[in-house]
């Protein structure tokens, strides 16, 4: 089974409007493929697509070499790059697939360093508040998240492939921990109607033939989403 759709009991479909646009976002770990993703389902369904932004970073490879001293300032700019790419989604209100949920960044990487005394309390406190503070006057939500998911060896795997010198110097409990907090995340995420899509059989650079059967699936959940399958 390529996908597996998720609605949660709680969620509430989101009032449209006629002409409004459809808003997804891809989830995932590190090296799940959300880029290769995005790219290649938003051509398929002529979406407007936004990439996070890894390269030009001017934390991240800091990040990786000394987490602590500079996780507040990595989380404070991919949350300050999020938010404008979201906001101008709304804003333009067109058909658009996004490269990483703004939720990952507080729900999983923050919450991450935090837990394992890589941001301290006092720091973890005050991008949590901004975050919220955001969020909930300004940013739309999804109209359907589309999860990466896969083993551990297949992100590790991944990783290793693309080759980002800062990546390999990370320890292997790092990916490990992040891989299982996405596994507890997902089950309890309320905003959107989710696609779990399983990498460990997907690959559309690998099996083009995918693309059709994700994409005819995709506007089946966005233009049909009454008959989602509760989970």
């Amino acid at each position: 089974m390529l996908t597996k759709l998720i609605v949660h009991d709680e969620y509430t479909p989101k009032e449209r409007k006629p002409g409004d646009g459809y808003f997804i976002t891809i989830s995932g770990n590190v090296g799940a493929g959300k880029s290769t993703f995005t790219e290649i389902i938003g051509t398929a369904l002529d979406f407007n697509t936004s990439y996070e932004k890894v390269i030009g970073n001017p934390y991240l490879e800091d990040f990786y070499a000394d987490q602590e001293r500079w996780s507040f300032h990595l989380q404070l700019y991919f949350l300050s790059q999020r938010f404008q790419d979201q906001k101008r989604i709304g804003e333009i209100n067109q058909n658009h697939i996004q490269d990483r949920s703004i939720y990952e960044d507080v729900e999983i990487f923050a919450k991450s360093l935090h837990d394992n005394k890589k941001m301290t309390d006092r720091d973890y406190d005050t991008y949590s508040e901004l975050f919220y503070c955001m969020m909930t006057p300004y940013l739309i939500k999804p109209d359907l998240m589309i999860f990466l998911d896969g083993s551990i060896d297949t992100i590790l795997n991944r990783i290793d492939k693309r080759g980002r010198e800062m990546e390999k110097k990370i320890s292997k409990q790092y990916w490990i921990d992040l891989h299982n907090r996405y596994k507890n995340w997902i089950k309890d995420y309320k905003q959107s109607p989710v696609l779990v899509v399983d990498i460990d059989q997907v690959d559309l650079l690998e099996k083009p033939q995918q693309i059709e059967i994700l994409t005819k699936e995709i506007k089946n959940i966005l233009y049909n989403h009454k008959q989602a399958i509760v989970g």
